[in-house]
């Protein structure tokens, strides 16, 4: 188990997330928090990176304008993006941070940042849906 892994378990605690499973070999986290809209938000140590993911919505069959706007709302992000997943069929946010230099704050800050978001645009997102 790396230090990185080790440093975003202990973050996520004092954070007081609810870790709702992990993977101790492929050093993945799995975060579920309602109340802050995180639901299966995935935080993977690849080390050098941290990757954090969450599903946000199927991808449509015709997308339409989804794509311009998703670039549109990626302008406004205080951290990370909305992204696609093509072989999963799903919209994302998607960020990613350094390991190594990691602190408490910037973690807490993309969570918040994901939250915020979401908050912002969820009913959006979900129009694009069906």
């Amino acid at each position: 188990m790396s230090e990185g892994f080790e440093k975003v378990k202990s973050y996520l605690q004092e954070l007081e997330l609810h870790v709702a499973s992990e993977d101790e070999g492929e050093e993945i986290v799995i975060v579920q928090d309602d109340e802050k809209g995180l639901s299966n938000l995935i935080l993977d140590c690849e080390d050098p990176i941290l990757i954090i993911e969450q599903a946000i919505i199927p991808l449509p069959a015709s997308p339409g304008d989804l794509f311009k706007r998703l670039l549109e709302l990626n302008r406004t992000l205080i951290h990370g993006a909305f992204a696609i997943d093509e072989e999963a069929g799903v919209v994302l946010f998607r960020d990613t941070l350094r390991l190594d230099t990691l602190d408490r704050a910037e973690l807490e800050g993309s969570i918040n940042a994901l939250g915020l978001a979401l908050a912002e645009n969820v009913e959006e997102l979900l129009s694009h849906t069906g």
